[in-house]
């Protein structure tokens, strides 16, 4: 591996700038994160979303502390998350804007209530519908574990939308 740039480190560990930009060369997929309490939709733009285990089925998902989409899904006790396709950055720049009554983000989407009772988006890639496992403190964020209860996906190859060096960028289709 060639070294491009000085090294930013120290015991104290690193800022935040700095492992942003080198995390930033990890491309990630994009998703919304929806939960849905006392009938009120909420969701919210994610990337750090894996899966954790296939036996027991668990996903997690990290979220900004504070966010409404935690506070949503910490009081439904489910959430989803739903996996964007490569012509969606629309979709993933109107769930990650800030402000707003969380149920407005939903207007003129197609979705309908999961098994959980979360939101499920309309031409998504994939969906995978969650009950609250564990939560544990994560700095600014917090990490939210489900047991996976219900997975969607089409049969065929679909393009996902992708995180990479700060913008949003897409894969091209497998042969």
């Amino acid at each position: 591996m060639s070294e491009t740039a000085p090294r930013t480190s120290s015991r104290r560990g690193v800022d935040g700038a700095a492992l942003r930009a080198a995390m930033g060369h990890f491309a990630t997929g994009v998703t919304i994160v929806t939960a849905a309490a006392d009938g009120v939709p909420s969701g919210g733009t994610a990337n750090a979303v894996t899966s954790l285990s296939l036996s027991p089925p668990l996903a997690l998902v990290c979220l900004r502390e504070g966010s409404l989409t935690l506070a949503t899904l910490l009081r439904a006790r489910s959430f989803a998350f739903n996996v964007l396709g490569r012509d969606q950055e629309p979709l993933a720049l109107r769930f990650a804007a800030p402000g707003g009554p969380p149920a407005a983000r939903f207007d003129g989407v197609g979705w309908q209530a999961g098994e959980s009772g979360a939101p499920l988006l309309d031409g998504v890639v994939a969906t995978v519908e969650c009950a609250l496992h564990d939560v544990a403190e994560g700095g600014d964020h917090r990490v939210v574990i489900g047991r996976v209860l219900a997975v969607r996906h089409p049969p065929h190859h679909a393009p996902p939308l992708v995180f990479h060096r700060g913008r949003f960028t897409g894969l091209d289709a497998a042969a």
